[in-house]
């Protein structure tokens, strides 16, 4: 006789999932285990230096940025954002006839006053 949780669904719905999951989990663990069995434990200072891009960092990890960086980088994630939503508006775009593209030309003009506001409070600028 099966035993039901309160949503109605019983165990054996679940047991796929839970052998799954016990199964990744072994699998994880065994992995990790013999690479901190099999694997090297020599540190060497060519090892243990940051790297980045092929070339060595010029500062220390505790380096400062300035807030310019911070503010380049999320502007690139906002307008990111904003081209994943165009590439769907884009594929749709027929069967959202004119009611579509009135919107999506709104929402494009509002972040073209964004870009033009960041612009002309020298956002943009690498100076």
């Amino acid at each position: 006789m099966p035993t039901s949780s309160p949503g109605g669904a019983s165990i054996e719905t679940y047991a796929p999932l839970i052998v799954h999951v016990a199964i990744v989990l072994v699998i994880v663990i065994a992995l990790l285990c013999v690479s901190l069995l099999l694997g090297p434990r020599r540190r060497t200072v060519p090892k243990d230096l940051p790297y980045e891009s092929g070339t060595s960092t010029p500062g220390t990890a505790r380096q400062r940025f300035s807030v310019h960086f911070y503010l380049i980088a999320m502007l690139f994630i906002l307008f990111d954002v904003e081209a994943v939503f165009l590439f769907s508006w884009a594929i749709s775009a027929k069967s959202l006839g004119l009611l579509g593209f009135v919107e999506v030309s709104a929402f494009v003009a509002v972040l073209g006053l964004g870009l033009g506001y960041a612009w002309r409070k020298g956002a943009l600028s690498w100076g």
